[in-house]
């Protein structure tokens, strides 16, 4: 926080307030530090974040994104990460304006750090869907103005022993996806492919394979979507999370794997096909 904005607060104004959320309590302290009270007065042209994706598997639940930010019609980024993790059971993308976005799963990942401290327990998977969309739907006013974020959810649910998804509409609404979910510009593509390639007995590796297989559908009919990069070596990002906690694949893992994806691709263009049984 910029020295300028900083607040010589006593202690006592801190541990009397009655709340949970971080968020609440920089509504109530500093609402001008809020990402939704920094809205430019012009609409400019601003970085925005496409297509990400989440499944579940055999022990868990897995989300990617593609490495793409557009301007319009240029490219204006060819690395971004869209997947975050948002606490140690659960990751969090971003499709839509990047720097709103950005700002959007930060403050996520503080609420969810200090509900952890205050209450000296986790919050549970359908209250981290509620607190995400709390902070979506206080972005409403941006939204109704071209600079939507639109996140998606995913984590192991420790109580019910499985892993959940929870996509959002721009008014905040949770809603909770059953097998696999898509959202961005390339998710109407990479959607047929999941909705193809899904089984609920996917090992971590296959699951990994099908959210390539989905990316490069996506990206072979949304220009605004990024493929595997192979003369850069950029590759989507692939958070699995499990019982054991969250994952990032490997920068390498992947990699083999988008290769195996393009390569198989030269024999079959359109992708595999799902049995007819």
């Amino acid at each position: 926080m910029p020295a300028s904005q900083r607040r010589d607060l006593p202690a006592a104004r801190f541990l009397g307030f009655d709340s949970s959320s971080f968020t609440d309590f920089l509504r109530f302290r500093a609402p001008e530090l809020l990402p939704v009270n920094r809205l430019p007065a012009t609409e400019l042209r601003l970085p925005h974040g496409t297509t990400v994706l989440a499944l579940t598997f055999d022990g868990g639940v897995m989300m990617a994104g593609d490495r793409r930010a557009t301007m319009g019609n240029q490219i204006s980024k060819r690395d971004l990460e869209k997947v975050q993790p948002a606490d140690e059971h659960s990751v969090v993308a971003f499709a839509g304006t990047v720097g709103f976005a950005i700002e959007m799963v930060r403050l996520f990942q503080v609420e969810l750090e200090h509900y952890e401290k205050t209450q000296t327990t986790l919050l549970s998977m359908a209250g981290k869907a509620r607190r995400l969309g709390a902070l979506v739907q206080a972005n409403l006013g941006p939204a109704m103005q071209g600079l939507a974020v639109v996140p998606l959810l995913a984590g192991y649910d420790l109580d019910a022993g499985t892993g959940r998804i929870f996509s959002y509409d721009i008014t905040g609404a949770p809603s909770e996806e059953t097998g696999f979910c898509a959202e961005g510009s390339g998710s109407v593509f990479a959607r047929g492919a999941l909705k193809k390639l899904h089984r609920p007995d996917l090992t971590e590796r296959d699951a990994a394979t099908v959210c390539v297989e989905a990316l490069y559908d996506a990206a072979d009919d949304d220009s605004a979507t990024g493929g595997p990069d192979l003369i850069r070596d950029i590759h989507p990002v692939i958070m699995s999370v499990t019982e054991a906690g969250h994952r990032r694949l490997p920068g390498d893992e992947v990699g083999a794997i988008s290769r195996a994806v393009i390569e198989g691709r030269h024999e079959r263009p359109n992708g595999p096909v799902a049995p007819l049984r």
